[in-house]
């Protein structure tokens, strides 16, 4: 009697996949659907500070040494009292915390706040094609392909909603992810999928 192994069978089944997919990367970038886009390079679960971002440094009781610090594209900023420290890579919490070990060579329980105020190219998302105003929209925790579509002004009358893609760079290389806008907008959610930094959404125009 011929038998199965099934947990095998899953495991080749799984591997072949990859090998497509990394096949198809090689030669241009493979496309998958909406629901089995991979997760990018680099996933945030919180908001990491790019180079090009703008910073504002909130130094409690010590109004001089507050100040905005723009991240240099060696991802340093120069504060008062603080010449050079990495910031990009970190979260402002972290930043913030950082700095309060340095400041405390000077100041007596020193208390920073790091706000984000401006984000660099690092951390945006690119809509590009046939929406009402193609832009880059600012990242956020939890931000979605609707956002952003909303955020550019919606589809316009050309667009091939149903024909759209976001291109995204992962740990296998870059992958076009189909996205039915189409049908999001009728109400599909399979459609509505978290996007990250450096995520590109391209919706090309209706063919006539």
């Amino acid at each position: 009697m011929l038998e199965f192994d099934h947990k095998n069978m899953r495991l080749s089944v799984g591997l072949l996949l990859y090998v497509l997919v990394s096949a198809g990367c090689a030669s241009g970038g493979a496309t998958v659907p909406a629901t089995g886009c991979p997760d990018p390079a680099m996933q945030m679960t919180e908001y990491l500070i790019g180079p090009g971002d703008t910073l504002r440094i909130v130094v409690w009781r010590n109004e001089e040494l507050s100040t905005l610090a723009p991240v240099r594209p060696d991802g340093k900023i120069s504060t008062p009292l603080i010449d050079d420290i990495q910031a990009s890579g970190k979260t402002p919490s972290d930043l913030a915390s950082d700095m309060e070990v340095i400041l405390g060579e000077y100041l007596r329980t020193p208390d920073v706040s790091v706000i984000v105020t401006g984000q660099g190219a690092a951390n945006q998302i690119q809509v590009v094609g046939e929406v009402a105003a193609p832009q880059s929209v600012s990242y956020r925790s939890g931000i979605r392909i609707l956002d952003i579509v909303v955020g550019a002004g919606g589809l316009s009358e050309f667009a091939a909603g149903n024909r759209a893609s976001l291109v995204r760079e992962t740990q296998i290389g870059q992958i076009k992810c189909r996205i039915k806008l189409k049908n999001l907008m009728a109400g599909d959610m399979s459609q509505n999928i978290h996007v990250y930094p450096g995520d590109v959404l391209v919706i090309p125009e209706t063919r006539f």
